[in-house]
């Protein structure tokens, strides 16, 4: 990773967002850009800087942090969305839907959100476990039933090393294959699942037990 990590906080929260403030401040890799009250200002703020992550809260008056995901991912697809929230509550697979690439609570230690967006910006995907139920709920809802999936040995294999949180580049490495290959077999996971992105592969190959817990 080269150079500071561009961050911007979008909470409506004053407490909240200083306490962040704070924290991010605290670490010499990362650039605090800005910090907003509501979703507009997040989307402002990403059409007119060059932004690496975006720590945003889920509830918001206003454009709230769905819309603004929504609006961000697809004017600005690279930059990383961390959703952000108090409680597990019903927005969560709409956030995940929108794009975002991790969802942790407001609750977790400073050093964990440090490393959530060390870890996306590497290209993981971070679910809160207190999150996974939710989603599995949801991923319930899904018409794809687990009968109708048809993975390959390979494609199974790099499943489940993204389930355990590998970027493209270790699970090349392990599996002694180029990035290129590893991308050509996520894009036909992706379209065998009916997924959209890694987060929502890897819920759904949790929920149907497609990979080993191990």
């Amino acid at each position: 990773m080269k150079g500071k990590v561009r961050v911007v906080i979008a909470d409506d929260h004053v407490l909240v967002r200083e306490g962040i403030r704070k924290l991010l401040e605290s670490d010499d890799n990362i650039e605090l850009l800005t910090v907003v009250g509501d979703g507009q200002g997040a989307i402002n703020i990403a059409r007119k800087n060059a932004i690496d992550v975006i720590l945003m809260d889920v509830n918001m008056p206003g454009t709230d942090g769905i819309v603004a995901t929504q609006v961000i991912k697809r004017e600005s697809p690279s930059v990383k969305i961390i959703a952000l929230t108090i409680y597990e509550d019903e927005k969560v697979m709409e956030m995940v839907k929108a794009g975002v690439s991790a969802y942790v609570l407001k609750d977790v230690a400073g050093s964990e959100l440090i490393d959530t967006i060390y870890r996306v910006m590497e290209g993981e995907i971070v679910i809160h476990p207190r999150v996974a139920n939710r989603l599995i709920e949801e991923i319930t809802r899904s018409e794809q039933e687990q009968d109708e999936v048809k993975l390959t040995k390979r494609e199974r294999d790099v499943l489940a090393l993204l389930v355990k949180g590998n970027s493209n580049k270790e699970m090349a490495d392990s599996m002694f294959i180029s990035e290129k290959t590893v991308k050509n077999h996520l894009t036909s996971i992706f379209r065998k699942l009916g997924v959209k992105d890694r987060t929502q592969a890897a819920v759904y190959a949790i929920k149907n037990k497609l990979v080993s817990e191990d």
